[in-house]
Parts: C-alpha cells; structure tokens; sequence
C-alpha cells in the first residue's frame, strides 16, 4: 500500500513538473523551435502522467515509457554535456531524469495475473 501511494505520488509530481514545461514551451516557440517541440512531447507526457496517477496498474506501458525514455534522454544528454556539445550544465537535467527513471522502475506497478 505504502508503494502504491509513493507511486502515485511520483506520477503526480513528474506529471505536474512535465505539465509546466508549458510556459517555457510557449516562451521558447520562435527562439528555440527544436526545444519548443521536445517540451510539447513532455508536456503531452505530463498530462498523461497525471490521469495515470488514478490507477497505475492499468498505465504500466506509460510508466515504463516515461522511465526508459528518461533514462535514455539522460543518458544521451550528459554524453553531449561531457563531450562539450552542450553545456556543463544540462549535467543538472540529467541527473533529475536519472532519478525520475529510477524513481518510476522502482515503483513500478507488479503485473496484473492474467485470467484472476
């Protein structure tokens, strides 16, 4: 019950912190289109995460889509910042997806029994 709760707790707060990337989405549409349209994706995401929050076994596929794909954006991201394609600082970012990855695959719901 306990994780359940913790579980829901983290879609909440992904889901409200991908929700806001709203406003800088908005912000950036003319001066970064490219980064305009990744914070589309998230923001879409975030939304999504939000009504999962209600009944995560039912959302399993999400939330393993949301880890993974966290985990990768990390993963890709801190290679650019430590091969100075990007800045030092996108180490921040990273960090923050690695624990919204590990985060959702720890908590992640058991599977349902087929046929119960």
């Amino acid at each position: 019950m306990l994780r359940k709760r913790a579980l829901k707790l983290v879609l909440v707060l992904v889901g409200v912190i991908f929700t806001a990337l709203v406003y800088p989405m908005i912000m950036f549409v003319k001066q970064a289109p490219a980064l305009a349209m990744s914070f589309s994706v998230y923001v879409t995401l975030g939304i999504f995460l939000l009504i999962a929050a209600r009944n995560p076994a039912a959302n399993r596929s999400l939330i393993a889509f949301t880890a993974w794909s966290s985990l990768a954006h990390a993963a890709l991201m801190s290679t650019q910042a430590m091969r100075n394609i990007v800045a030092r600082g996108e180490l921040i970012g990273s960090a923050v997806l690695i624990v919204i990855g590990v985060a959702l695959i720890a908590l992640s719901p058991a599977k349902e029994p087929v046929g119960s």
